[in-house]
């Protein structure tokens, strides 16, 4: 059956699937139809000829479900205007939109695709805009043709945008040749997806092509889970199931790799298998094992310390008693080139900071300071009275050049850097780091080795203390100040393996709770009214601002993607924004940057709120650490909700409140580090919300998840 009408609005469209409900004007009949299916970058206002059939569902009723469409250009001034007006073309908005079809009428769009000059006779449209219009018209004719190709091989609408803009006109050819190659150059387009797309083309299943990328895909899979390199016999058995190919075609394919040095093998201590490595995480490796060899062996840029006396002058100076495994800190500090603090909350590092600060500045000595995020470097400012920067803008990234001007060519200048939060530096950006200090420089790294380590590949600060290449002081005792708050008291009994103890009320509000609600719908429920509500209310907090909903999963009812839709309901409701992956970004919306974008100076983990939108130059602003950052639409899978994150992206940040679902439903995903985490990103307020069940194994299971590094290996070999 076919069907022709305008889409007035869509109701969800999915950039992964190109999945969408639209709700669409039909000639002769009174009433919207719902149309679902696979729709070419659907807009309002565009007008569809579709081919399909009807069917009932059982609540939401009639929808007209669509097998084939293509999108035809609208007759009427009132669907020109309507179509121009949906942000479809960059720089025509709904208010220029009714100006330009005020002038033109019915010729409208054969104005803008012949005489586009002509557009200058309207009122506030001058040459500026008609260039940005004449290039988002001709984008928008070559981007139906590459997606008309792409869709017909399977790629949804919002990944052919992509590579679009990836490849430009070329995109076709470069495809056709080589569509693997997706996978590796377009963000969010995995393997699955480009293999689809060869067999469309084509491909054959044992292609060399294919093997080679499948075995990159698989590294690539890896080091997403946290490894930096696999061993070559898993390699070739996970790849060998993923491709359904003989392994023979596999051990060939890692022989081209690695000969084309798309990859690095190196042997390992057992005879009968081998480490296969990304390159760029084979130098990253090498490359910090050996920078902290050449900082251990190195005379000290400033003049010795007497640390006695240091330790003695320092806790004079800020009118301080150092604990006995402080004043070891302080003198390995002023003695030892690289070393390295780690306690869990409330054990004094803060304390030794500021001590080794005092010391170094009375030398005097160039000091710099550093943490992974933003919110780790304003809190390090906060406890010091002292300037503390990112990484990334401590090395200062050159978007030019791709790279970090700072580097063992122009090194920092310093004599003492100090990075707080260390656990979560992975090894790529530790690399880097460490190019950049000086030979001369003192390396102090700080952090809480229990916390979930990075969410890059790699474990370097577990790695650096394992290898006892450096010396390292471990703080265990909790100070008396920090023994009044229940937060830190049940984290370090969680590390401990024991159960939290929530304190007894004693007519006075408390910091840690935990809320024994077994079932997932009571606790979606609890926590959306917990956030909304109760927290506001009894304790005064801005559930926008101050509360963070932290969860071990992203599936499910209380994962991530559910609580967020259920959050953004109760605390930003409307229908205002855009609508992106299946999720709504409108005003007022929190929001956290998921991938590095150095040329925004945003990193993967930065939280963010979303002030105002512009349809029509399609962008919108998001204020991030008080400072605005704009956002193509083209942009936006660098966004996600943010009113609940997964635990793993809450590292190195500290909120005022936690709310943390724990169920038996997140099994796979309970394990002390990751309860003793999100427990410990709570400054002032943690509700735990779920079942006993579920919090007695996450205190039970001390199995992390095996990296596989050779970084303590490397190390232990210094000699």
């Amino acid at each position: 059956m076919e069907l022709k009408g305008q889409i007035e609005r869509i109701t969800y469209f999915s950039e992964e699937s190109g999945y969408t409900v639209a709700r669409v004007k039909v000639a002769g009949r009174p009433d919207l139809v719902t149309v679902v299916g696979s729709l070419l970058s659907p807009a309002p206002g565009e007008v569809l000829e579709m081919r399909g059939e009807w069917s009932r569902h059982p609540q939401y009723g009639d929808q007209f479900k669509v097998a084939e469409c293509r999108s035809v250009v609208p007759a009427t001034v009132q669907g020109i205007r309507k179509y121009l007006g949906s942000g479809l073309i960059k720089g025509i908005g709904p208010v220029m939109a009714d100006r330009i079809v005020k002038r033109f009428g019915a010729e409208t769009l054969e104005i803008i695709e012949d005489q586009s000059e002509r557009l200058l006779e309207v009122e506030g449209l001058g040459g500026k805009r008609l260039e940005m219009i004449r290039r988002a018209w001709a984008d928008q004719k070559e981007i139906r043709q590459v997606m008309i190709f792409l869709q017909d091989h399977g790629v949804s609408s919002g990944f052919a945008t992509k590579i679009f803009k990836a490849y430009g006109a070329g995109a076709i050819d470069l495809v056709q040749e080589n569509p693997f190659r997706l996978a590796r150059d377009i963000y969010g387009i995995g393997f699955v997806t480009a293999d689809r797309i060869a067999m469309a083309l084509g491909f054959e299943k044992d292609s060399t092509l294919r093997a080679e990328a499948g075995l990159l895909h698989v590294l690539h899979e890896r080091a997403d889970e946290g490894h930096i390199y696999f061993p070559r016999e898993s390699l070739l058995d996970a790849a060998a199931k993923m491709l359904e190919v003989d392994r023979d075609i596999l051990v060939k394919a890692l022989a081209s790799t690695e000969a084309d040095e798309a990859v690095v093998v190196e042997n390992l201590d057992r005879p009968d298998d081998q480490a296969v490595y990304l390159p760029g995480f084979h130098r990253s490796e090498t490359g910090v094992a050996a920078r902290i060899k050449t900082l251990l062996r190195a005379s000290r840029s400033t003049r010795p310390i007497d640390a006695e006396r240091a330790v003695g002058w320092v806790q004079e100076r800020l009118a301080i008693r150092l604990a006995a495994r402080q004043v070891e800190a302080v003198k390995r500090a002023v003695t030892d080139k690289v070393l390295v603090i780690t306690g869990g909350p409330g054990t004094g590092k803060t304390t030794i900071i500021r001590a080794v600060l005092a010391i170094f500045t009375r030398l005097p000595a160039a000091v710099l300071l550093a943490a992974p995020t933003g919110r780790a470097a304003k809190r390090m400012s906060e406890a010091t009275g002292r300037e503390a920067r990112t990484i990334h803008r401590l090395l200062e990234f050159n978007p030019r050049e791709g790279g970090f001007k700072k580097n063992e060519s122009q090194p920092l200048d310093c004599d003492l850097l100090v990075v707080d939060e260390a656990s979560m530096i992975d090894t790529v950006l530790m690399h880097h780091l460490l190019k950049a200090v000086p030979t001369g420089a003192t390396l102090i790294l700080v952090g809480d080795v229990d916390q979930l380590p990075s969410v890059g590949p790699g474990n370097v600060l577990r790695d650096v203390i394992d290898s006892k290449a450096a010396p390292v002081v471990r703080l265990t005792d909790i100070f008396r100040q920090a023994r009044e708050s229940s937060i830190i008291v049940n984290a370090h009994r969680i590390n401990q393996g024991l159960m939290p103890l929530p304190r007894p009320a004693e007519d006075k509000l408390e910091d840690f709770y935990f809320i024994d609600q077994p079932d997932p719908e009571a606790a979606l429920e609890t926590i959306v009214e917990l956030v909304s509500r109760r927290i506001p209310n009894r304790f005064g907090y801005d559930p926008l601002d101050d509360v963070q909903v932290l969860t071990p999963m992203h599936r499910g009812l209380v994962g991530a993607v559910n609580l967020n839709t259920e959050l953004q309901r109760a605390l930003n409701p409307g229908t205002a924004g855009v609508v992106r992956a299946g999720q709504r970004l409108g005003p007022g919306d929190k929001v956290m940057q998921i991938r590095n974008n150095y040329d925004k100076e945003v990193f993967n983990g930065d939280l963010g709120r979303i002030r105002d939108m512009d349809p029509e130059n399609q962008e919108l602003t998001v204020v991030i650490d008080g400072r605005p950052v704009r956002y193509d639409f083209g942009e936006l899978d660098e966004l996600l909700l943010a009113y609940a994150v997964s635990v793993h992206k809450s590292q190195g940040s500290e909120y005022p409140v936690v709310v943390m679902p724990l169920m038996t439903q997140h099994y796979m995903l309970l394990q002390r580090n990751l309860l003793y985490t999100g427990v410990t990103r709570g400054r002032e307020l943690v509700v735990l919300v779920g079942s006993r069940k579920a919090l007695a194994t996450a205190v039970r299971n001390d199995t992390p998840h095996h990296r596989f590094t050779r970084l303590a290996e490397r190390m232990r070999s210094f000699g």
